[in-house]
Order: structure tokens, then C-alpha cells, then sequence
């Protein structure tokens, strides 16, 4: 994993992951302290990092300005966008959209500035019909913009008298060719959808016309993938998340990079050093993964046969079909299932049931319950598949080793992001000095997705293979996180960081406070 991660941020098309820019160069702190740098003796190696207002503040002078230790650079003026340099002060309602599966999710989040800003946020969630994953963008986005325009109405928001554009933070997860931090175009669809006419399209501008039919004066302030979403809401929460998985319907990565490590954007310059980087890691490839007839079979009858190879060996969408596959061959070349059930021909019938919601609400709920079936009598295994304990204790064991290898597969592309930015432990070691000499860094993951939050054995043998890939020295420093709703609230801390509606970027110039800045520190410094 770690070598195709350097492969891709090298060169475009250097390697199966797309290692794709998102524009968001740093992550929303939800604390800031004062924290030179260990070797630092001049005003010049701190950074302006948080203007916090005072929940009372009517005046400049009521500000509270911190400070962190930044690579010898003093920053002239506030820096607004996705930036640590944020001040965080927004106030009022902000929506997302979180399109990733077989269902989205939209939400309404009220900010009440200051270092609370989330005050609560209502979720709604709805399943995409089946015929909608391969139809046109105009009926997708029509149903989508439909729900979005009820949900808002149904909200009763106070500011919707105002005539005014609101903002949105729209979570699309599949690989998209970011433009800015609110458009880009897709490149493939993933995770079951297949809509012809949308690949090479810009997304947000998509939405917006579906918006705009559907009478809902909204714009996308914020064009995220789900696992940039999560890293967001993640590292607002803790300041040492470096990473985000989901692993759900689907699966994919991001993490934040050194620009001096973006290859193959020589020149890439942003305030922090550093942008988060979209993986889509769920195209990994490698001729070391253990991928067998069944996976190659399950592949030719995808919707997309020769892409997201990882994702359709780790992911809730097929870890079912798997499943499916291996007993129909059992069933066809031995006498143990008796008759070959015709449920067994159909494809992902372990995988499509109103149990998909109601349970899990990720694809493969069935194989999860036949799994984790803990009754002595296997009752939940005979009710789907078979009357024979027997045959019901096989079809556990056949659950429990495609879960198992999919969840250290998993470990394993967590481990390798570790490893590419220097957090497995090896980081920083020179010749002559053991491990145990290098100082270990605390490391967050923050993780989403029903596959890994709401199957339990699934986590369970992810976080086992971890620890065996890390070792105990350094495994009892990495955290996993869940993180709920993080792809829909993240998404709205971002379309809120971007708002027009800021009342600071209305009347403050950002060149006046970085001057005044400037002259607290110094005279804190000469106290």
C-alpha cells in the first residue's frame, strides 16, 4: 500500500490508487494552545492558529488570539477557508448531503459560533431506489434535490423567510477530479451506480440544477469525499487524527500529506505545508492480495469489471456475494446442501433484504447475522439457509474466514498509511538507534461505516491483525475513532468555513488583524 501511495503522489496514472487532491490544505481544530516549536527562539516559528470571539464580544479588543509553532513562518493576516486559521465563529443553519451508497443522508446543522459552534444537528436518511444507481443524473439529482427541498421544509428553519442562498456541504463519495474546494468532476462510479451520462460531469453543478428545479435556493459551498468528511469532524474533535477509513457499503482513505511529498504537483504551495489527500484506495491493486476464483468471478459480474478490486475484497457491498458464491460451489459440487436453493443463483441475495436497513444499513447484513449467530442451534442461520446444524456451523465457518481476511486487509492498508507518513513506528529512525529510542507519536484514525462500527467480529479481527502489523510497542499509540455522522457534519463544517454569509469576512480585513496581531504578540512577548 505505502509504495502505491508514493507511486500515485508521483505521477498521474503511476499506480491503481488515485492519491487525489481535495483542496482542503488544513483541518478544523476544535482547540488550539501555545505551542512553539522545540528549537524555537523567535516570534517567527509561531503560527496564527485560532480569533476566537468571546461569546459576548462587541469589540475587536474582546478577541482572544492563539498562537502554534509553524515551520518559521508568521502569517500576515487571517487566513479563511480550510485552513487552522479559521476562526470558527459562524453562526446560523448549514446543511449537507452525504451520497455515498445505497442510501444519503442529509442533514441540518446549527452553528452557534465560538468554540461550540455545533449546537445540534437532524439527520434524515432515505434509500436510493435500485432502478435510480443506473439511470440518468437528471433523475438521480431530481430525487435527491425532492428530499432535500422536504427535509428543509419539513424543518421549519427560522432564516428560510430570508431571501438569501443557503449553504450546503455535499459529501459525494466516489472518485471525483477536484477542481476546487466545491466542484469537480467524476471520474467512475462506484459501489453498484452506473449512470453513463454523469461520468466526466461536474458534480456540485449537477445538484445545483436539480436544486434549482425544485425551487430550493441553495449552492454548494463545500464538495467533499466521505472519508474528507470524517478526517474533518475527526481532527475538530481530536487534534491527532491523521486519517480517515470508511468501510461500510464501500471503502475508501484519506490522510493529510506533505505538499513537498505531491510529486507530481511540483510547486503546490499552502499555508499549512501540508492537503489532505483523497486515496480512493478501494482501486488499490496488488499482486500480493489473495484473491481467489471467487473474487475474479464476483468481478466479471460487477457493474465494473476490473476496477475496485480492494473494495469488492473488503467491502459490505460484496463480502455477502463472497459468501453466496463459495456455499453455491459447496451446494454444486457436494451433496451437504441437498438441492442447489435457487436463492443461491441470485446474485448479492445475501446482500439485498429490508434487513439492510433496519440492522446495519450496510450491504451484507444477512452474512452478518448468519456470522454472529451465537444461539446454540444456529436458529438465525437455519431461518435463511438450511434445517441441518451441521450445514448451519459450515456456513458460519465460511462467514467467519471471508470476514476475517476482509478485516485484515483492511488492518493492513491502515498500516501502510502509517507507514507512508512515518507513524508505524519507524519514522524518523537512523542507523545505530532502536525502535524504542524513537519518540512515538499518538495517532488517530477516525473510522465510519456500518461494516466496521456495527459488525462486531468484523472490528474485532481488524483490530487484531493492527496490532499484529504494529506490534504492541506501537499499536497501544494508534486509536481507531468512530466517528459518527462524520461524512454529513464534517461536510457542513466545511461548507460553513467556505460560507459567503461570514459575518467576519464581511468586516474584517484580514491585513488589519494580522497587524494586530502582530502587536499583541509582541508586546506579550515583551511583558
Amino acid at each position: 500500500m505505502a509504495v502505491e501511495m508514493h507511486a500515485g503522489l508521483a505521477s498521474e496514472g503511476g499506480s491503481k490508487l488515485k492519491m487525489l487532491l481535495t483542496f482542503v490544505d488544513t483541518l478544523p481544530n476544535g482547540r488550539c494552545n501555545v505551542i512553539p516549536q522545540e528549537s524555537s527562539n523567535s516570534i517567527k516559528d509561531w503560527k496564527f492558529c485560532n480569533v476566537i470571539p468571546q461569546e459576548s464580544s462587541n469589540s475587536i479588543k474582546d478577541w482572544k488570539f492563539d498562537f502554534i509553532a509553524y515551520r518559521g513562518f508568521f502569517l500576515d493576516g487571517l487566513i479563511l477557508g480550510n485552513t487552522d486559521a479559521h476562526d470558527w465563529s459562524e453562526k446560523g443553519t448549514y446543511y449537507a448531503l452525504d451520497l455515498g451508497g445505497t442510501n444519503f443522508r442529509v442533514l441540518r446543522v446549527q452553528l452557534g459560533g465560538g468554540r461550540s459552534s455545533i449546537l445540534d444537528n437532524d439527520v434524515k436518511r432515505q434509500p436510493i431506489p435500485q432502478h435510480l444507481m443506473t439511470s440518468t443524473s437528471e433523475d438521480l439529482f431530481d430525487f435527491i434535490a425532492s428530499s432535500l427541498k422536504e427535509f428543509v421544509d419539513q424543518e421549519g428553519d427560522a432564516e428560510s423567510s430570508v431571501d438569501r442562498r443557503r449553504e450546503l456541504g455535499f459529501t459525494f463519495s466516489f472518485p471525483v477530479k477536484q477542481i476546487s474546494v466545491s466542484s469537480g468532476t467524476l471520474i467512475k462510479w462506484t459501489k453498484g451506480f452506473a449512470i453513463r451520462d454523469m461520468v466526466g460531469m461536474e458534480v456540485s453543478g449537477c445538484l445545483e440544477q436539480a436544486m434549482t428545479r425544485k425551487g430550493l435556493n441553495m449552492k454548494v459551498a463545500a464538495l467533499v469525499n466521505d472519508s474528507v468528511g470524517t478526517l474533518a469532524l475527526g481532527h475538530y474533535h481530536d487534534a491527532d487524527t491523521v486519517a480517515a477509513v470508511i468501510i461500510g457499503t464501500g471503502t475508501n482513505a484519506c490522510y493529510m500529506e506533505r505538499t513537498d511529498a505531491i510529486i507530481k504537483c511540483q510547486g503546490l504551495l499552502t499555508t499549512s505545508g501540508g492537503m489532505v489527500v483523497n486515496m480512493e484506495w478501494g482501486n488499490f491493486w496488488s499482486a500480493h492480495l489473495p484473491r481467489t476464483t471467487y473474487d475474479i468471478d464476483l468481478d466479471a459480474d460487477s457493474p465494473n469489471p476490473n476496477y475496485q478490486g480492494f473494495e469488492k475484497m473488503i467491502s459490505g457491498m460484496y463480502l455477502g456475494d463472497i459468501v453466496r458464491r463459495v456455499i453455491l460451489r459447496m451446494s454444486e459440487e457436494a451433496d451437504i446442501f441437498g438441492p442447489v436453493s435457487s436463492k443461491l443463483s441470485m446474485p448479492f441475495i445475501l446482500s439485498l433484504s429490508a434487513f439492510l436497513v433496519k440492522l446495519c444499513c450496510f450491504r451484507t447484513p444477512l452474512m452478518a447475522a448468519m456470522h454472529e449467530d451465537d444461539s446454540p442451534e444456529l436458529t438465525e442461520v437455519g431461518r435463511i439457509l438450511s434445517d441441518i446444524l451441521e450445514v448451519r456451523k459450515l456456513v458460519v465457518k465460511v462467514c467467519d474466514v471471508v470476514t476475517r481476511r476482509a478485516a485484515r486487509l483492511a488492518a493492513a492498508g491502515i498500516a501502510g498509511i502509517l507507514k507512508k507518513i512515518g507513524r508505524d513506528g519507524s519514522g524518523g529512525k537512523t542507523p545505530g538507534r532502536s525502535r524504542s529510542d524513537n519518540r512515538i507519536r499518538r495517532t488517530v484514525v477516525a473510522v465510519e461505516g456500518g461494516l466496521y462500527t456495527s459488525y462486531t467480529m468484523f472490528r474485532e479481527y481488524l483490530h487484531e491483525a493492527l496490532n499484529e502489523i504494529l506490534g504492541e510497542e506501537v499499536s497501544q499509540h494508534v486509536f481507531l475513532k468512530v466517528t459518527e455522522d462524520g461524512s454529513g457534519i464534517g461536510a457542513a463544517l466545511l461548507a460553513a468555513s467556505q460560507s459567503s454569509n461570514s459575518v467576519d469576512r464581511d468586516v474584517i480585513d484580514g491585513k488589519l488583524l494580522g497587524n494586530l496581531i502582530s502587536l499583541f504578540v509582541c508586546g506579550h512577548m515583551n511583558m
